[in-house]
């Protein structure tokens, strides 16, 4: 979705949210990247993911060291090895991804907050009156 594309809808979010609440909807900010950067449990999940990571390159040479392999078990063995890193990429994804989700969703209640966006540099929306929660949500990620 284009930048614009963003702003019209956030644009008409927050119109619908006025009409609806009076203007009383609150809007809250994330900055994903940040948290992603910062966040102690996301530093720890990536290091496990780090971790898995090795061991499937170790054993990936393991299986390829000073062998003779056809061309087919040369491909099967890359093949598991690429379906094994994208598994591991994957279940370490969704762990952070779910974390943050609660963890929004904590903050966004305890605050009031009826919508959150996420306020990236690289999505970066200048939306006035939005709360900030991207500390929030880093403390709160351990």
């Amino acid at each position: 979705m284009n930048v614009g594309k963003k702003l019209a809808a956030v644009a008409l979010l927050a119109s619908s949210l006025m009409i609806a609440g009076c203007g009383e909807g609150q809007i809250g900010a994330v900055d994903v990247e940040k948290v992603m950067a910062e966040a102690p449990r996301v530093k720890t999940l990536t290091t496990e993911a780090q971790g898995k990571v090795t061991e499937a390159q170790q054993k990936f040479e393991q299986d390829t060291a000073n062998k003779e392999l056809t061309d087919e078990e040369a491909m099967k063995i890359q093949s598991d090895f690429q379906r094994k890193l994208e598994g591991i990429n994957q279940a370490y994804a969704a762990q952070i991804k779910s974390r943050m989700d609660v963890v929004i969703d904590e903050i966004s209640r305890e605050k009031n907050i009826d919508v959150v966006i996420n306020n990236s540099e690289q999505q970066k929306l200048i939306f006035h009156g939005a709360i900030d929660i991207t500390q929030d949500v880093i403390n709160k990620m351990q």
